[in-house]
């Protein structure tokens, strides 16, 4: 307590805002005014998260007051707001984000489950993702699955306990089943597919050219000469799989050529499986003259094997792979691509998100597709002077 400088006595004393920094108080018995400098809020730092009431008691105020300071009450004056806002920065003050959305009945949080952070494609989807967000005003909660369905399945309950206003989503190889995304759908909470999609949920979905890149790149490949195009595809019952799948399929039957089984061989994208498909591959009698790949990762490993055991690229097999990323541009000879564009893929998916988070009652689902681009490069191109 404060003693008045006249009387000496406390219990007659009361505050009356703050000039240049000071508190100024008043004493009733003396009918006098004086003024003190607050504590050093430095001096007054805890170990705990700063909370309303720690600013208050280095000011002496009450934590109403400090509350509808830091809200830009129109109670408050001038002065005192000042130096409130003052000494809650010293103290390093943060306002508790979740206790305030929860009495709004909203977190401005984004909840995203990926399979595999480590994968460039999907950080580049983040990084979108992430960009948008911000701008918007909302926080981002990542979580990875691993490509394991039971885990995708806690990274969605985690992320609605967290409260979040809405998922994005990209399932994992091992997902098949999606009870635990019609729950949530069911009880209103906005979601969004991308990437790896499910056809058989009601929701938004930003996908890529599956189809049409794949079908590119295995024209050009025709184009370059090439007749025996081997096929690394993915799991078979993974959405893109087959949509890759198709896209060579229907590059091969357009030019009249053979589909044949033992050129086809699934995988799920692992390094060791690489070097099994180029091993069953120059095992046949009759050898693929170019590799087509629906992961890009997978043709650079080809390509480092490939150069290891001497086979000249494209001269005696010829790649092209879909995705890109900058060690493909970089390795030799470089990678022929179908760049899907990860960043757009994120920043649509996070905008279709949030525009169906604002507007959730009349949000009606569409599906967003992003346009890719056909790069050509030194592993494919068998004809130099072909277009």
């Amino acid at each position: 307590m404060i003693a008045c400088v006249k009387c000496g006595k406390v219990e007659n004393i009361i505050r009356s805002g703050f000039v240049r920094g000071k508190q100024r108080l008043f004493c009733k018995a003396c009918d006098v005014y004086f003024s003190v400098t607050p504590p050093n809020p430095s001096t007054s730092k805890k170990q705990h998260q700063t909370t309303i009431i720690d600013v208050a008691k280095v000011l002496g105020v009450a934590p109403s007051t400090v509350s509808r300071a830091l809200n830009n009450s129109a109670e408050i004056n001038e002065n005192t707001r000042a130096e409130i806002i003052r000494v809650a920065n010293e103290l390093d003050y943060r306002p508790n984000l979740l206790a305030q959305s929860l009495h709004r009945g909203e977190t401005h949080t984004i909840g995203v489950v990926i399979p595999d952070i480590q994968r460039p494609f999907f950080a580049g989807v983040v990084a979108g993702i992430q960009k948008v967000a911000s701008e918007a005003g909302y926080r981002v909660m990542i979580c990875q699955s691993n490509e394991s369905h039971n885990t995708e399945t806690l990274n969605v309950q985690a992320l609605v306990a967290s409260r979040v206003d809405g998922l994005l989503i990209s399932h994992s190889q091992e997902t098949n089943t999606f009870e635990h995304v019609k729950l949530q759908l069911k009880k209103g909470l906005p979601i969004v597919h991308f990437d790896r999609v499910c056809d058989e949920l009601d929701t938004a979905k930003v996908i890529q050219e599956d189809f049409a890149g794949s079908f590119g790149l295995v024209e050009h490949l025709i184009l370059q000469g090439c007749r025996k195009i081997a096929v690394f595809a993915g799991p078979e019952d993974l959405l893109i799989s087959q949509k890759r799948l198709n896209g060579y399929l229907s590059a091969l039957k357009k030019y009249g050529i053979s589909i044949e089984n033992e050129l086809i061989f699934h995988s799920n994208f692992k390094h060791e499986e690489s070097i099994d498909a180029l091993n069953y591959w120059f095992s046949l009698r009759e050898k693929p003259d170019a590799i087509f790949t629906i992961h890009y990762a997978n043709a650079i490993e080809m390509i480092v094997e490939l150069k290891r055991r001497a086979i000249k690229i494209p001269d005696e097999i010829a790649l092209a792979a879909f995705g890109d990323d900058l060690l493909a541009a970089l390795i030799e000879p470089s990678l022929t691509v179908y760049n899907q564009f990860p960043y757009l893929v994120g920043q649509e998916a996070a905008s279709i998100l949030i525009e169906n988070i604002i507007n959730k009652d009349t949000f009606q689902p569409f599906t967003k597709t992003i346009k890719g681009e056909l790069i050509v490069r030194q592993s494919s191109l068998k004809n130099l002077n072909a277009n």
